[in-house]
């Protein structure tokens, strides 16, 4: 019977190292295989940052390997996405990012008209210093991007001040029609930004804690709908052409 040496050791400890898959920022390190919600924020947070963009295919096969699961959970992801309207499923042709016509895009404008000022009234009879703390601290974070430039930061952050003003309301059912209309309108900046012209002015949300903090509700509704209207009318509703895109590039898995 022979025993092993210790350079066999090593060899079979070296061959049992997985490659590295450094994780992102304040992601914790995880060897195993991605969990659907996991994939799921990173599809979405790449649709809030641009870096997916409308018309893009997702291939299964090709999510498969960039996550390290199988098809199925990835099937599981795409469907929930395609159930929020991000993902439009073409029958022997696969998934691809949605790209909401002229018609859609206003549509969701209309809805969200009709539900942030109900978060805001809402907020405004319940708002306390632990809610305007933490708004004021997202739009310091937005602020620096701004200073960075870092594009991308600056429009994943905007839409995610609208979410957060209905995870304050602490209503869960809220929270996930605004979570899907702020990316959605994501979708529609990307599709329809004019290139001369900002859609979310630096200010504005500013302006919107001030009112919530100082009690002026009808001020602060005023101000969001001003907010959203201002975004809707500098879109330039023509759809550029579609582009093929690096899957492994725009999920930030490369």
């Amino acid at each position: 019977m022979t025993t092993s040496t210790a350079p066999d050791a090593a060899a079979r400890r070296k061959r049992s190292v997985k490659p590295d898959n450094s994780p992102l920022p304040g992601q914790a390190i995880n060897t195993r295989p991605m969990a659907g919600d996991a994939i799921y924020e990173r599809i979405l947070s790449a649709i809030m940052e641009h870096r997916l963009t409308p018309g893009t295919k997702l291939v299964e096969e090709k999510l498969a390997s960039i996550f390290g699961v199988n098809r199925t959970r990835v099937r599981e992801v795409l469907a929930r996405l395609s159930h929020e309207g991000l993902l439009t499923t073409i029958p022997n042709r696969g998934a691809f990012v949605a790209s909401p016509t002229p018609d859609e895009a206003r549509a969701i404008f209309a809805a969200r008209r009709i539900l942030e000022p109900a978060l805001l009234r809402h907020l405004c009879e319940h708002t306390s210093p632990a809610h305007i703390e933490q708004l004021r601290a997202h739009v310091a974070q937005e602020a620096e991007a701004r200073e960075r430039g870092e594009r991308r930061a600056i429009i994943r952050l905007s839409g995610e001040f609208h979410i957060r003003i209905a995870d304050l309301v602490e209503n869960p059912v809220m929270s996930k029609m605004m979570r899907e209309l702020a990316s959605l309108t994501c979708l529609i900046i990307v599709l329809y930004d004019s290139p001369t012209v900002p859609a979310c002015t630096h200010d504005d949300h500013g302006t919107i804690i001030d009112a919530i903090e100082q009690g002026r509700t009808e001020e602060a509704v005023a101000a969001m709908i001003g907010h959203l209207h201002h975004i809707e009318q500098v879109l330039d509703m023509s759809t550029p052409p579609g582009e093929e895109e690096d899957l492994e590039e725009m999920l930030g898995m490369d």
